[in-house]
C-alpha cells in the first residue's frame, strides 16, 4: 500500500485521523435521489435518519439536496440550498459534534452552506467542472475538498466513457486538479475517481482493483460505491437489494487503499472497517514474525 500522503483532514482546526477509514452516511433532501432509502422528506424524516446513523456510528454526514442520477430533474439554486439548509438545520440540532459534507457542485450553494451552517467539507461530484467559481470558492472558504472525477455532466456522462485507459486516465486528471487546488491554497483535498461517472460496469472494476494508485496524488481517497448500477446491474437484481454487494465491494475498497467510504448503510460500512482492521493488523504481527524467523 502506498502511505505518500497525509492520513487526516483538518476539521475547524482540529486534525480527523484517517489511519482507521472513515464512514461517511448518505443524507438526500430529494425526492428523486437512485436509492429511495436514502430519501428524506421532511425534518422528523431527516431527524429519524440523522438519530439512526448515529447509533450507527458515523463518522461524517453527507446531505445531498440535487440528485445526480441519470434523467435528474434540474433544479434551481434556491431549491436545491432550500433542501440543504432544513437538513443541515436539524442535523446541527441533533449530532452538532458530527463533521458535515453537503455535496453540491454550486459555488454559491457551497458558500451558502459554510457560512450558515458551518459545514466542514464540500463533496463536488462536478471536480471543479460544472462551476468554474468551485475551486476559488473553496480555498476562500478554507474548508475541506472532495474532488471527484467526470466527464460531461450528470445528464450527459453516459456518452463519455471512451477511455484507452481509465485508470491512468482518471488519475491523471485527478492530479491535474490537485496540484491546481494546492496552488490555490486549499488545504485539504480528498480524491474521488467517481465510480459510476463516465464509466462502464467495467470501468468500475478496473478503478476498484487499482484504486490505492490514487494515493499518487498525494490525498485521501473516497470510494463511493454503495448500491450502485456496477453492484446490481451484474448480479440481476435492484439498488434495494444491493447491501450485501456493496459490503464485498467496501471491503476490496478497504484492502485497496479506500480511507472514507461513503454509503447508504452505515453500520455494514462500520462492521467492514472493523474487520479489515483487524485482519490488517493481523497481517502486521504476521510480518513482525516472519521477519524474526528469516533473521535468525
Amino acid at each position: 500500500m502506498m502511505e505518500s500522503y497525509v492520513k487526516s483532514i483538518n476539521i475547524k482546526g482540529a486534525l480527523m485521523s484517517l489511519e482507521t477509514p472513515k464512514v461517511m452516511g448518505i443524507l438526500n433532501a430529494t425526492p428523486d435521489s437512485f436509492y429511495s432509502g436514502s430519501r428524506v422528506a421532511d425534518r422528523e424524516s431527516v431527524a429519524r435518519r440523522v438519530r439512526q446513523m448515529v447509533d450507527e456510528g458515523v463518522d461524517i454526514f453527507d446531505v445531498g439536496g440535487y440528485s445526480t442520477r441519470p434523467g435528474c430533474t434540474d433544479i434551481s439554486p434556491e431549491e436545491e440550498y432550500s433542501r440543504l439548509s432544513g437538513a443541515l438545520e436539524v442535523i446541527r440540532k441533533h449530532a452538532p459534534e458530527i463533521p458535515v459534507s453537503v455535496d453540491t457542485f454550486r459555488a454559491d450553494v457551497a458558500r451558502r452552506c459554510v457560512e450558515d451552517w458551518q459545514v466542514d467539507i464540500i463533496n463536488d461530484i462536478g471536480g471543479g467542472t460544472l462551476d468554474p467559481e468551485m475551486f476559488d470558492t473553496v480555498a476562500d472558504l478554507d474548508v475541506a475538498y472532495i474532488l471527484m472525477h467526470i466527464k460531461g455532466t450528470p445528464a450527459t456522462m453516459g456518452n463519455f466513457t471512451d477511455y484507452e485507459d481509465v485508470v491512468a486516465e482518471v488519475l491523471s486528471d485527478l492530479a491535474f486538479k490537485v496540484a491546481e487546488l494546492r496552488r490555490k491554497k486549499v488545504r485539504d483535498v480528498i480524491v474521488d475517481p467517481g465510480f459510476g461517472f463516465a464509466k462502464t460496469v467495467e470501468q468500475n472494476y478496473q478503478l476498484l482493483a487499482l484504486l490505492d494508485s490514487f494515493h499518487l496524488t498525494g490525498s485521501p481517497v473516497l470510494a463511493g460505491l454503495s448500491r450502485k448500477t456496477m453492484i446490481w446491474k451484474p448480479l440481476g437484481i435492484t439498488a434495494a437489494d444491493a447491501a450485501n454487494g456493496t459490503t464485498v465491494l467496501n471491503t476490496a475498497a478497504l484492502l485497496n487503499g479506500a480511507d472514507i467510504l461513503r454509503v447508504h448503510d452505515v453500520r455494514n460500512a462500520k462492521e467492514a472497517v472493523k474487520l479489515t482492521e483487524l485482519m490488517r493488523n493481523g497481517a502486521t504481527d504476521n510480518n513482525r514474525v516472519i521477519r524474526k524467523f528469516a533473521n535468525v
